[in-house]
């Protein structure tokens, strides 16, 4: 089995070819209960942070069960099945979370932002430059763009005008007036 980290994405070869997804990490618990409190800016919370569903704790991927989900300030709160006390969650303080891809059950014209790492970014049919990260503000998401500059496309319909997941491309409008 290999680990390697690509794009923000931890990956693990092995014979099922399971990649892991970095949704997060435990910055604290809360209350007595043991309930745990993740910073996340993960695009697709609404998929990842159900009852029921699978998340996979740390380094060695220790998977365990969401009880519950609450979203409290700019924190999201969940409680593991299993935990009901806060002596038996502290030790995955500090932790990063995981999430399966296979249970995103994405469909074949759905992504996450992760999966946009590396797709050129296309204006009037000339290359800008491809995407190197996303930042999130507290208004919009950037795209970070590597290219003759590096610059920033907010991720609104402003700006892009399609996502072409087969060809690795976005195609934007009014994209170039943001390079300085």
């Amino acid at each position: 089995m290999k680990l390697f980290i690509k794009n923000h994405i931890i990956i693990e070869e092995s014979s099922d070819k399971m990649d892991y997804i970095y949704i997060g990490k435990i910055v604290n618990t809360h209350g007595i209960k043991g309930e745990l409190r993740i910073l996340s800016d993960f695009d697709r919370k609404d998929l990842v942070f159900n009852k029921e569903n699978n998340i996979y704790i740390g380094n060695s991927y220790i998977k365990e069960t969401i009880n519950s989900y609450r979203v409290h300030k700019n924190f999201d709160m969940i409680t593991l099945q299993g935990y009901t006390n806060i002596n038996e969650v502290l030790k995955y303080k500090g932790e990063k979370v995981f999430f399966l891809r296979k249970d995103l059950k994405l469909n074949d014209n759905e992504y996450i932002l992760q999966d946009l790492i590396g797709f050129e970014i296309i204006e009037d049919e000339k290359i800008l430059g491809k995407i190197k990260s996303f930042v999130y503000n507290t208004s919009n998401t950037l795209l970070v763009i590597e290219g003759v500059k590096n610059f920033y496309i907010p991720f609104v319909d402003q700006y892009i005008i399609k996502v072409d997941l087969k060809n690795k491309r976005i195609e934007t409008k009014n994209a170039k007036d943001l390079i300085l």
